[in-house]
């Protein structure tokens, strides 16, 4: 085969791959944006790294969690296709004035979601919300189709006093 006919088929991968994993971005609109990173790994074709990722959450005006995680990198990283590992680590804080944009919040909810590779794992961060406490609580863990793991991590915001939760 000569050279000039296989970047066709590997643009077309490439432009796939890139579909795909905009398309496993957060589904409910919670946006991650890159705060730092750090290399842990050296490669020629990409560094593996952690990465700290700050989200704001949607129906809690003022708290926004940070997410820390491995991403893998080399060639498979670079196109999207690598398993990222499953360790993560939260730390949820106010941010600003609290506001519950949506109205009541569920007891328990996911909040954010992201894939840590094409199909198999997905990162979670829920919500709880401790009414007794008048606290919300953020829970990071990863599931996989066949497995998923316990390696998990906890994060509370306690409510400004005068402010009370709303839950449905």
């Amino acid at each position: 085969m000569k050279p000039t006919l296989l970047r066709a088929p590997l643009a077309i991968l490439a432009a796939t791959v890139a579909a795909l994993g905009a398309s496993f971005a957060a589904p409910n609109g919670a946006h991650a944006e890159e705060v730092a990173s750090v290399n842990t790994n050296f490669h020629i074709t990409g560094s593996d790294r952690v990465v700290v990722e700050a989200y704001d959450d949607p129906a809690v005006e003022g708290v926004t969690c940070y997410v820390s995680r491995a991403r893998t990198g080399g060639i498979k990283g670079t196109l999207g296709i690598a398993e990222d590992p499953t360790e993560a680590s939260i730390a949820c804080r106010q941010v600003g004035p609290i506001r519950f944009a949506g109205g009541p919040l569920k007891q328990q909810a996911d909040v954010f979601t992201e894939r840590m590779s094409l199909i198999f794992k997905t990162l979670h961060v829920v919500r709880v919300v401790d009414a007794k406490r008048n606290t919300l609580v953020y829970l990071t863990y990863s599931d996989r189709v066949a497995t998923g793991s316990a390696k998990n991590s906890v994060s509370a915001v306690p409510m400004p006093a005068g402010t009370t939760i709303p839950v449905k």
